[in-house]
């Protein structure tokens, strides 16, 4: 399941013959480590920590130059696009913060979805590399996901409300906004975050 369009080819991570867990990470890093500095504020000890998680055949690839230039999970509900191991996390976050990383965000990257609508994508860890970015890599890798699976609709689960880019991109793409979650007023301030937003998209 390829395409090529403008300068990226769209692959399965599992089809891609290049260091793919070390590059998605990287990825990972760049986008979640604001979100991650209890365990570390290193990029690098991000990326390392988190390298293992990826269950590559549920992810698809940007790729340009033989570098990664994005990434996307796509999954039907159910299957869980990534996996956290304690052993792993320890390793590189330490005993106590990586301890504390495998239960907690555990729950946040695992946790089944209630009630997940049938027939339906779970659109999940988009991310662009730094010296990719404006380029259009993740609408290409979201279209070619609208394109390449049989779902009728797709959603993304957490939005923050001012992750502005990201809004903008799934709005132009046609998703629309079906449900907010608050954030409670003291994290709100320390996060910077008022609400997380859930999108649809449905195809015509």
């Amino acid at each position: 399941m390829k395409s090529e369009g403008n300068k990226f080819l769209i692959v399965k991570a599992d089809e891609v013959d290049l260091d793919v867990r070390t590059q998605m990470s990287e990825i990972f890093a760049e986008g979640f480590t604001q979100w991650l500095v209890f365990f570390s504020k290193d990029k690098d000890v991000i990326a390392k920590a988190f390298a293992h998680m990826f269950i590559l055949d549920q992810f698809f690839v940007a790729i340009a130059n033989g570098e990664i230039a994005g990434v996307t999970a796509c999954t039907d509900g159910t299957k869980k696009s990534v996996r956290l191991n304690k052993k792993e996390l320890r390793k590189h976050l330490g005993f106590f913060k990586g301890s504390m990383a495998g239960i907690f965000l555990k729950k946040e990257f695992e946790a089944p979805y209630e009630n997940f609508p049938p027939n339906t994508g779970s659109v999940e860890f988009v991310g662009t590399a730094p010296e990719f970015r404006g380029q259009g890599v993740a609408s290409q890798i979201i279209r070619h996901i609208f394109e390449n699976t049989t779902y009728n609709n797709y959603v993304i689960q957490e939005v923050a409300d001012t992750n502005i880019p990201a809004m903008n991109l799934y709005k132009k793409m046609g998703f629309e906004e079906y449900k907010r979650k608050a954030v409670p007023q003291k994290l709100a301030k320390k996060i910077g975050i008022n609400n997380f937003l859930a999108l649809k998209y449905e195809k015509k």
